[in-house]
């Protein structure tokens, strides 16, 4: 797998390539600070996948996205960023990023991140989906019955389908159906993604 790494701070590419090496199905990481210097190298080598930052200096990241898009190359993104601004996510969002996360977050939930978003799905931070499941004062969690509040808990623990079954008194069967319902509802595509959210306390709140 090819990578791209735009930063335009010298020491957090260095750091997030130091990171990236660790994984093995990495073939090579070429590194950008500026959005010409990126994109060009995003139409060279094709790289599978592009992490880049919000702000390049006085340059806006997301102009990366949109060009590549433009030019139809095929490339997913994460934004690797430190604005938690909700106005930053929505821009990002709407321009279709792959990923959200925030440079704040641990080093094995990068990693994490990468590795969903390399099988083709997307990843938020779990922060970050604050502002995507809140809209005013009414909440996402809202559509979920009460039974899927009570798995969304059980998920939040680290249970299995299995453990759940069991804590709830509920078939297997019955728990992967409340499962599959969760995500969809709260527009996740991991039932980790489901666990972190439910053990983010700003976030979870729906009682």
């Amino acid at each position: 797998m090819r990578v791209l790494v735009v930063d335009d701070h010298p020491l957090v590419r260095k750091g997030i390539i130091s990171t990236l090496n660790m994984q093995q199905n990495i073939e090579d990481i070429e590194e950008a600070s500026t959005v010409d210097e990126a994109v060009s190298l995003i139409s060279k080598n094709k790289p599978e996948i592009t992490i880049l930052d919000l702000y390049l200096g006085k340059e806006d990241g997301l102009e990366i996205v949109n060009r590549a898009k433009n030019r139809q190359i095929d490339t997913r993104f994460i934004v690797l960023t430190s604005s938690s601004k909700k106005e930053d996510f929505e821009r990002a969002q709407k321009m279709d990023v792959d990923g959200y996360v925030l440079k704040e977050a641990f080093t094995d939930d990068i990693i994490y991140a990468f590795k969903v978003i390399a099988r083709g799905k997307k990843y938020y931070d779990p922060i970050i989906l604050d502002y995507k499941l809140r809209t005013g004062k009414k909440s996402v969690f809202d559509e979920l019955t009460q039974r899927e509040k009570d798995v969304l808990t059980e998920l939040g623990k680290g249970c299995s389908n299995r453990e759940i079954a069991k804590n709830l008194f509920i078939s297997e069967h019955t728990v992967k159906k409340h499962v599959s319902s969760i995500l969809g509802k709260l527009g996740l595509s991991h039932r980790t993604e489901a666990a972190l959210l439910a053990n983010n306390t700003h976030c979870f709140d729906y009682n």
